[in-house]
Formats: C-alpha cells, sequence, structure tokens
C-alpha cells in the first residue's frame, strides 16, 4: 500500500458516502446523522496535514487499515 494513510480514509469517506445514496448531504431530504458526520469528518480531514492526529482518529473510526 503506497497510498498515505489520510488517502485512503478519505476514499473510504467517500464511497460510504456514495453508498448511502450517492448524492451530496446538501441534495439529500432527511438529516441522516451518519451522512452528516461523514460528510463533517471529509471537511475536516480535508483542512489537516498528512500527520495530523486527526487522520489516525479518522482511520480507527472508519477502520481503515
Amino acid at each position: 500500500m503506497s497510498d498515505s494513510l489520510k488517502t485512503r480514509v478519505r476514499e473510504k469517506l467517500l464511497r460510504q458516502l456514495s453508498e448511502n445514496g450517492g448524492h451530496p448531504v446538501e441534495e439529500v431530504e432527511s438529516d441522516d446523522p451518519r451522512l452528516v458526520a461523514i460528510d463533517s469528518d471529509l471537511a475536516a480531514l480535508d483542512e489537516v496535514a498528512e500527520d495530523d492526529p486527526l487522520v489516525e482518529e479518522l482511520a480507527t473510526k472508519y477502520w481503515v487499515p
């Protein structure tokens, strides 16, 4: 696995969003807390550096190897 942990976490979050309806959270009629949490985590991930502790925290939360 040559991808960084941050890249793998990002891919997992995007995959989960697409598997849960495939629509951006803003377009979903219901306020599904899972989708809101994934979207929020993805936004937070995009704001941090590769070595930020949040990357490891999200990897653990979403079971990313």
